[in-house]
């Protein structure tokens, strides 16, 4: 596959964007804890607290480094942007709604993952970042669109009831443009995105299961 910049390049960015919004990645990564946290000890208000958070993250993905930086190398990242913001604007409307739908882990297989993935978005990938050679600032931190897509998709997997599979639409579409880094750059950690991308696809069949059941019942 051809593409219109160098690997050089494409760290380059990740460096330039690094440095730019440093120390941002903190909060950026504090939010994620604490979506966690309300997802397990949460109150009334914690389910629209969480998808406004989750529709923050993506928005940041798709303005602030899609937008702002990568389109300096890549032109597809526009229609990338737009994806982050799509997906945003999805999490945005849960948040607004008068009863969102509701993130409730328990002992199943689907939270299982979820905490999988959720670990391996905030830990794992920057670790295992770092160890093959791609150490702060070529580090893609949390906030950039792989781990970030990781950890939603962790999230997803924690929400219950009503019809969720809309919601893995765009992480899943990213999950599977992003896993091409991975082979094409070397960023290993970004194999993740492939079993996220099939976990989303599995959860996003069963939720759409259950709504086609409910429906015809």
């Amino acid at each position: 596959m051809q593409l219109p910049f160098s690997i050089e390049q494409f760290f380059e960015i990740i460096r330039n964007y690094n440095g730019a919004v440093w120390p941002a990645q903190v909060p950026l990564t504090l939010l994620a804890v604490g979506a966690v946290a309300l997802a397990w000890w949460g109150r009334a208000w914690s389910a629209r607290a969480i998808w406004g958070t989750l529709a923050f993250l993506w928005a940041w993905t798709g303005v602030v480094y899609q937008l702002a930086f990568f389109t300096s190398i890549n032109p597809a990242a526009y229609a990338f942007g737009a994806l982050f913001l799509l997906g945003s604007a999805a999490f945005l409307w849960q948040a607004m709604r008068s009863s969102p739908l509701p993130f409730t882990p328990s002992r199943d297989a689907a939270t299982g993952v979820g905490l999988a993935l959720i670990a391996y978005a905030l830990v794992v990938y920057p670790v295992w970042s770092t160890v093959g050679g791609h150490a702060y600032p070529d580090l893609p931190t949390f906030g950039l669109p792989c781990p970030t897509t990781i950890f939603t998709i962790g999230m997803l997997a924690m929400v219950r009831g009503g019809r969720s599979w809309p919601l893995f639409v765009a992480p899943v579409l990213w999950s599977m443009i992003g896993l091409q880094a991975a082979f094409l750059f070397g960023v290993v950690p970004d194999l993740g995105l492939g079993v996220a991308g099939l976990a989303g696809i599995a959860l996003a069949l069963r939720s759409r299961g259950r709504t086609s059941r409910v429906a015809h019942a």
